[in-house]
């Protein structure tokens, strides 16, 4: 679905994001993983690589909240391998620290990563993918995103923002042939909510419609429709994937 497709995917080294690397080198794209240390992104190679030695990955850590550092790194991107068809915004971080204890730092931490460091990968990407005819950006947005969450503010707002972002990119964009959407994930099992007690997971799974917690590879097949031609009039959505629950 994706071959001969050029792809950067931040947060790339774990979780959701190493679903999204693997699931879109097996449908033929050459992926660039960006990580926050290069320990991580060696590692995640050489993972992937042992897996199936035919891939062409490979990978980078720039600072996601220094906007030089990503534009030179996106750059490079498209210098090694001529073209850049996929963008996956999808590092970010989560808090949850009730208001009251909060503090500037924290708050402004989640706000940087997860929107400043999306719009430096945009305003980078976007100087690429127009000369070229197009391409695909897709943010990692969250459930919390609808619902808001009853602790910690921080990481709602900023999902919330990265639906605004989302919207009003596809619209400036999409004459310019560059789809933009975003894709809000539910409770996945990623190593964070796999260290949980089982006594905690069985309440979430009751709340869930599907009657259980997600898998990365779910989340990891929107994207790949959403960038693949199959989704080639489909932009400015944000796609829920999380088995109906509605906090």
């Amino acid at each position: 679905m994706l071959k001969g497709k050029v792809a950067i995917v931040t947060g790339g080294t774990r979780g959701i994001g190493y679903a999204i690397v693997k699931k879109y080198l097996e449908n033929g794209a050459t992926v660039v993983l960006f990580g926050s240390r290069q320990e991580t992104v060696d590692k995640a190679i050489a993972s992937l690589k042992a897996e199936n030695p035919a891939w062409t990955v490979d990978g980078a850590c720039p600072s996601l909240t220094d906007a030089a550092a990503v534009e030179e790194a996106v750059n490079a991107v498209a210098a090694k391998y001529g073209r850049l068809d996929i963008l996956v915004n999808n590092a970010g971080i989560s808090d949850s620290t009730p208001t009251e204890k909060v503090t500037a730092e924290q708050f402004d931490k989640v706000i940087k990563l997860n929107v400043n460091a999306i719009m430096y990968a945009v305003m980078a990407a976007v100087k690429i993918m127009k000369p070229q005819g197009g391409g695909v950006i897709l943010n990692t947005s969250s459930m919390v995103s609808i619902s808001g969450q009853p602790s910690g503010v921080a990481y709602p707002a900023s999902k919330f923002a990265v639906n605004g972002l989302t919207l009003s990119l596809a619209r400036e964009f999409g004459p310019s042939n560059i789809r933009v959407n975003a894709v809000a994930p539910g409770i996945t099992r990623t190593d964070m909510v796999a260290a949980l007690p089982e006594q905690m997971i069985k309440p979430m799974i009751g709340m869930i419609p599907l009657r259980r917690v997600g898998v990365p590879e779910d989340v990891a097949n929107a994207f790949l429709f959403l960038a693949s031609d199959m989704a080639s009039y489909v932009t400015g959505e944000v796609l829920s994937v999380d088995g109906a629950m509605r906090t």
